[in-house]
């Protein structure tokens, strides 16, 4: 169980380290990392904001996976199948969460490009 630990521990940290030059704005539109649809791609107005959002609840995924790989590896009488699967359970609800919310922002910043009136010569 502590190879898991560490695998998880790992895999919150890589979040985290992840996620802080998105949300600071340093990472160009590019077709390997960052919330990459086509959208975002296509649109620099919405890449950045957009990352900056996903990057910033994908930070608390991190955080959240470090604490329930630790909080769960000192459970009382955990065995490994049930240490594994809840935590699985826990990242994915959050992670499924997280894309909810990201392309319900993408949306709404979308639909607020569409209703601003067009810039008169």
């Amino acid at each position: 169980m502590q190879t898991l630990l560490f695998v998880y521990v790992a895999g919150g940290l890589i979040l985290v380290v992840i996620s802080l030059p998105l949300i600071y704005g340093r990472i160009k539109p590019n077709s390997l990392y960052g919330f990459r649809v086509p959208a975002t791609l296509e649109n620099p107005d919405l890449w950045y904001p957009v990352n900056k959002y996903a990057a910033k609840r994908l930070l608390i995924v991190g955080l959240v996976m470090i604490a329930t790989a630790i909080g769960l590896y000192f459970w009382p009488g955990i065995s490994v199948d049930a240490y594994a699967s809840t935590f699985l359970g826990i990242f994915l609800a959050a992670f499924i969460l997280v894309i909810i919310q990201c392309v319900r922002y993408l949306r709404r910043l979308q639909s607020e490009e569409t209703s601003q009136p067009a810039d008169l010569p």
